[in-house]
């Protein structure tokens, strides 16, 4: 037993997390998680021109906890007028009267 400045005379060793078997399978689900529900919020928001909350969701890491919050209440709903395509020119016909 490894005795050091931090640890009480007799105390039991603390068993690391990594050496868990459960450990790194969930500690790789909360990595592939919070990337994919940072990736679909940070899309949401540089798409609807929310600069703030861009910035906010780049910065912090909490699990998908803030993601989830901006998703479900304050991203635009619907498609703004200015991410609409225009609509494309009617073609000319090809009938001639003469």
């Amino acid at each position: 037993m490894v005795n050091s400045w931090f640890m009480a005379p007799g105390a039991p060793e603390m068993v690391s997390f990594l050496t868990l078997p459960f450990a790194f399978p969930l500690l790789m689900a909360f990595v592939v998680w919070t990337v994919a529900i940072k990736g679909y919020a940070l899309w949401h928001a540089a798409r609807g021109s929310q600069n703030g909350w861009f910035i906010f969701l780049l910065v912090v890491n909490l699990l998908g906890i803030p993601e989830i919050v901006y998703l479900v209440w304050f991203r635009n709903k619907g498609v703004s007028a200015s991410h609409v395509a225009p609509a494309p020119a009617p073609a000319p016909s090809a009938s001639t009267e003469a």
